[in-house]
């Protein structure tokens, strides 16, 4: 596996994390990566985190859950992680602040491409759900996380990148809230993220190419 963390943290500006997708990297491959220089790994699965977690203990690793974390696995994760980008629900926000051990930083899910295949709230429950989690004392709100549309329609991903920066713009308003994080960004949009003030990057393909 040949690495290209150079090549993209090129385009990075200071003040953003690129948290490195490592669905399919071994734990010897994120060794590897780690010693290029990116120490932020984001798990999709519970299991495969908490599993390269133990195998990766010895680095000093910030660990992102950034896939759909289900309530019934919420004990099994929760203490094990540095960050959540998946919040979209009570049920769910109740169960972290039950059996978290200290507040959590947590990124709440927005689905601004509407599509019924992603998870995250509609936009015009947000500001709502945000009340409803505000004072818990183990959920820290610091930012939203969307996926725009996977398409080649430019057009499209920057209207729901706007759409994303609108809708913190109006939770900070409205509820007189400071929030500066957005985790936007994936390895086919990037770049276009960034130019909608994404903080937090999650990227995969784009870090590396397999050996032939």
């Amino acid at each position: 596996m040949i690495f290209y963390t150079d090549k993209v943290m090129k385009n990075v500006p200071e003040g953003v994390t690129v948290v490195a997708a490592t669905k399919y990297f071994t734990p010897e491959q994120m060794r590897e990566l780690y010693h290029t220089g990116i120490h932020h790994f984001g798990e999709n699965r519970v299991e495969l985190l908490l599993e390269k977690q133990e195998a990766l203990q010895d680095l000093d690793i910030t660990w992102h859950l950034i896939g759909t974390l289900q309530t019934k696995k919420t004990k099994k994760i929760i203490n094990s992680i540095d960050f959540l980008h998946s919040l979209d629900n009570l049920k769910l926000a109740e169960e972290i602040n039950k059996r978290r051990l200290s507040p959590l930083p947590c990124f709440v899910q927005v689905n601004i491409s509407n599509e019924e295949s992603k998870h995250g709230l509609n936009e015009t429950n947000v500001i709502d759900f945000i009340k409803s989690i505000i004072d818990f004392p183990n959920i820290q709100v610091v930012g939203l996380m969307g996926m725009a549309q996977f398409t080649q329609d430019q057009s499209i991903i920057e209207s729901e990148f706007k759409k994303i920066n609108n809708i913190k713009n109006n939770i900070n308003q409205e509820l007189h809230l400071n929030l500066n994080e957005l985790s936007i960004g994936m390895s086919n949009d990037y770049l276009q993220a960034l130019k909608h003030n994404a903080t937090y990057l999650r990227l995969g393909s784009v870090l590396f190419r397999r050996d032939e």
